[in-house]
């Protein structure tokens, strides 16, 4: 059985996306709250980020909200979340998100969604976290990305290993299904695996 209890989400704040984008965010938040597992996100009332938060929270669980003050003060935050913390900026809302939170899912986003998933990649690469981190490929959504992976690591800009980093889901199941089954790997990180290859 699985020690997750809150999962973060990475999510689009856009409402101008392909309709099928939401209808696929909405599965995945029906999806945790049915496994009980709470939500970890950027706290907006817009876009994938609430299509997937109000489902979460329609079956009976918690969504807690981390909002850098800039965002709140233009008023795009909801009153739903049982917790709302209000960051200086959003370095310190990624720290605030990784600490409360037991995993991470990165739904389909902009440049925000790439750098928070870019640094838990390679926050857990370097040991300072063993959570799971998911892909959610909606869409094919992430292919060149996850292309752009492999290139890193086929030229030596990262080592072999770090495909065990994360795990690339082609649907809200999968994602659900690995969170459930997830089990820690050890990740040894010497100076020899960091920087030999």
């Amino acid at each position: 059985m699985t020690d997750i209890k809150r999962v973060c989400v990475f999510a689009s704040s856009c409402n101008y996306l392909e309709s099928s984008y939401y209808v696929v965010a909405e599965e995945f938040g029906d999806l945790l709250g049915k496994a009980g597992f709470d939500m970890v996100y950027g706290g907006s009332s817009l876009g994938l980020m609430w299509a997937c938060a109000n489902k979460v929270k329609e079956n009976g669980c918690q969504i807690i909200g981390v909002m850098p003050e800039k965002l709140h003060n233009m008023g795009v935050n909801t009153d739903e979340c049982v917790e709302l913390f209000v960051t200086p900026c959003m370095r310190s809302r990624k720290a605030k998100m990784d600490e409360i939170s037991d995993a991470v899912v990165a739904l389909p986003g902009g440049f925000g969604t790439l750098e928070e998933l870019s640094e838990m990649i390679v926050q857990k690469q370097l040991g300072y976290n063993n959570k799971p981190i998911v892909i959610l490929n909606i869409n094919g959504f992430y292919d060149k990305l996850i292309d752009f992976f492999e290139q890193i690591i086929e030229l030596k800009f990262a080592s072999d290993s770090a495909r065990e980093l994360f795990f690339v889901a082609s649907t809200p199941f999968d994602a659900v299904e690995y969170l459930k089954n997830y089990e820690p790997k050890n990740i040894a990180v010497t100076k020899e695996q960091i920087y030999k290859r």
